[in-house]
């Protein structure tokens, strides 16, 4: 079966041709921003809202509270069964983000890497960051070499896959297994990167002036600290003119410099990605755009 993804880097204009295209389709939206995944997080992660979706369905929106931890192999498992669902209605998937990993996690599949075992990683934990690498580099010389002496996390990572199933990490680590039996096209948005830029300061400047405030303000009344742990960007920012240590100038300029690197970072990760069908927004209309993706599924 056939499945749509729609990438690009933050404010290109996803959000509005996914909907036209949802309604042309008469499907629903999966959402891959590993932001929008917590509840709580509107103004600041771009949340589509009711008026805008105009009726289309968005899942993994609001899915977890922002005290915990979200990670690729959860997102990947949840998308997968909710995959199953358009299977047998028959209906075309559209997967709309900005977060490579989330896609490639249901695109291409992860490794089938084994959970820790507590036994093992206290043992691991309790020995050198030097004693650990020595082991890495005579059990898995490439996982060696790919890794830093001093990432020590990595390292007892490693070798707690290599005693846990007998095979080099820097093999298995690399088995990608696809879940799902969907055929995905790869629709990439892109425009001028000053253009880009502009969009990305201006969008900035409307969630100040949307309530962007007020919002971190109650969530940091709620979970304190731990908001933070999260890293999404507009938050850790507020968080800090909060607590006196910049003045909200510098906090709006930050969120604002934060940003315009991510939409760089993103463009860079999928413009490595071959398969990635790209249209220049600045140079097609929304409806020319929709026609070739209609004609390339």
């Amino acid at each position: 079966m056939k499945g749509i993804v729609i990438l690009g880097p933050t404010t290109v204009g996803k959000t509005s041709l996914s909907i036209k295209l949802a309604k042309k389709l008469n499907t629903e939206i999966i959402s891959a921003d590993s932001a929008q995944v917590y509840t709580g997080l509107d103004i600041g992660t771009a949340k589509v809202d009711s008026k805008e979706a105009q009726g289309i369905f968005h899942h993994m929106i609001d899915i977890v509270e922002p005290i915990n931890k979200y990670n690729v192999g959860e997102y990947q498992r949840k998308v997968n069964i909710i995959l199953k669902t358009f299977e047998s209605n028959e209906k075309t998937p559209i997967l709309v983000g900005g977060t490579g990993l989330y896609i490639n996690s249901v695109t291409n599949g992860l490794a089938d890497l084994p959970q820790s075992e507590p036994r093992l990683r206290e043992e691991l934990d309790s020995r050198s960051a030097s004693e650990l690498y020595e082991e890495l580099e005579r059990v898995d010389p490439c996982a060696a070499k790919d890794i830093h002496p001093n990432n020590k996390r990595r390292v007892e990572r490693a070798l707690e896959v290599f005693h846990l199933t007998g095979e080099k990490f820097s093999v298995i680590s690399k088995r990608n297994i696809k879940k799902n039996n969907f055929e995905f096209v790869k629709i990439g948005l892109e425009r001028d990167r000053a253009s880009l830029y502009e969009r990305v300061n201006l969008r900035v400047d409307l969630m100040i002036e949307g309530g962007l405030m007020e919002e971190v303000e109650k969530l940091y009344t709620i979970y304190g600290e731990s908001l933070r742990k999260i890293n999404v960007i507009g938050y850790s920012e507020i968080i800090d003119y909060f607590r006196g240590e910049i003045t909200l100038e510098e906090a709006v300029f930050q969120i604002k410099q934060n940003s315009r690197r991510y939409a760089k970072r993103q463009f860079t990760w999928f413009k490595n990605d071959p398969d990635v069908i790209w249209f220049d927004v600045e140079k097609m209309s929304e409806e020319k755009i929709l026609e070739e993706i209609l004609g390339l599924i």
